[in-house]
């Protein structure tokens, strides 16, 4: 259980690094949300850290709300799944490249493009989708049942998701053509 807890914290660590690593700061906005501010930056991003900060500490020292007495085939699911999830938000962030902006800047910069090639090519949000896909395979590799509880980040995701495409839609005359061949979430469903 200690290499599976230390196999998991590492690929939360790599998550965090590749995107503070890849993160470009200072950049000015060509669109904007008009309904968003300075609030929402000091929500969000503390939420975040908070958030980060308790699955890391959980992934390590917690075992929470346990769902089997003998754990071991859910905590070889939840595994696969994690890294499944871990590998695609991996996958779509360095695939979007410069055209990444942080979830609360709610803004499109005159530099980016469209991305509809990798795995974006199925799925307009792989990140969000791969962030829920690993955070329900994290709480199962630890046998959690606050899998239940990843449907508070899935409704932000979803939220998100939503919010960005109208403002895709009016940077990028091409975006509701791309919308119309690709599926928000999950490739050929959903």
């Amino acid at each position: 259980m200690a290499a599976l807890r230390i196999a998991l914290f590492l690929g939360l660590v790599l998550h965090k690094l590749l995107w503070e690593f890849l993160k470009k700061r200072g950049r000015t906005p060509a669109f904007q949300c008009p309904s968003t501010g300075l609030s929402a930056k000091r929500f969000v991003k503390p939420l975040k850290a908070l958030a980060l900060a308790f699955f890391l500490f959980q992934t390590l020292f917690l075992d929470l709300f346990p769902i089997a007495g003998d754990p071991s085939a859910l905590r070889f699911w939840g595994t696969l799944v994690y890294f499944l999830g871990l590998g695609t938000a991996i996958l779509g962030r360095v695939q979007l490249g410069n055209n990444w902006i942080d979830l609360e800047e709610y803004q499109v910069l005159p530099e980016q493009s469209l991305t509809t090639k990798g795995i974006y090519r199925y799925i307009r949000h792989p990140i969000y989708t791969g962030d829920i896909v690993l955070l329900v395979g994290l709480e199962l590799a630890l046998n959690s049942w606050l899998v239940l509880a990843v449907i508070v980040p899935l409704v932000i995701a979803v939220k998100q998701a939503l919010a960005e495409e109208v403002l895709l839609c009016q940077a990028f005359p091409s975006y509701q053509a791309y919308c119309g061949r690709t599926k928000r979430f999950i490739p050929f469903v959903a």
